[in-house]
């Protein structure tokens, strides 16, 4: 049973979310505005436990603390994440919204490239920005280690 952290998809495919989180962003004129709602979506995430706030769910490479879980339900994959840092709280958030609720392989197909062709990662300082290619790693390698159980199965 999928627990109440965990993240379900409000968009049928990542490639959907992807194009909604674009959509969205392309709304607000300048970055403080970008910032301020990115903010709102951290705000937004499910509540993560806080017997999960340990170095076993720990992020590493990322400036803030990040945690996250993942869980599979059915062939599906779900994350549940949570940061130290209000706008990192949203930087999860949006990687949660395409990446959760995937099987393991769309999550592999969808390169984390979007953080940069959305223009996020070169609006952060480097060290958020590396950060946040440390969560979409931490995501598509949860989702090769899935992958790679089920294909032995």
């Amino acid at each position: 049973m999928l627990g109440e952290a965990f993240v379900r998809p409000e968009d049928d495919t990542a490639a959907d979310a992807i194009e909604a989180i674009g959509d969205e962003l392309a709304l607000f004129d300048d970055w403080m505005d970008r910032y301020q709602y990115i903010i709102e979506l951290g705000r937004k995430l499910p509540p993560f436990p806080k017997e999960w706030t340990d170095d076993a769910h720990r992020v590493p490479g990322c400036q803030s603390q990040v945690w996250l879980e993942a869980q599979m339900d059915d062939g599906t994959m779900y994350f549940a994440g949570a940061s130290d840092a209000a706008i990192v709280m949203g930087l999860v958030a949006l990687l949660l919204r395409v990446y959760s609720g995937r099987t393991p392989e769309e999550i592999l197909e969808t390169e984390p490239s979007f953080l940069s062709d959305l223009g996020l990662v070169q609006a952060l300082s480097t060290n958020r920005g590396n950060g946040v290619e440390a969560m979409a790693r931490a995501i598509r390698s949860a989702a090769a280690q899935e992958n790679d159980r089920s294909s032995e199965d």
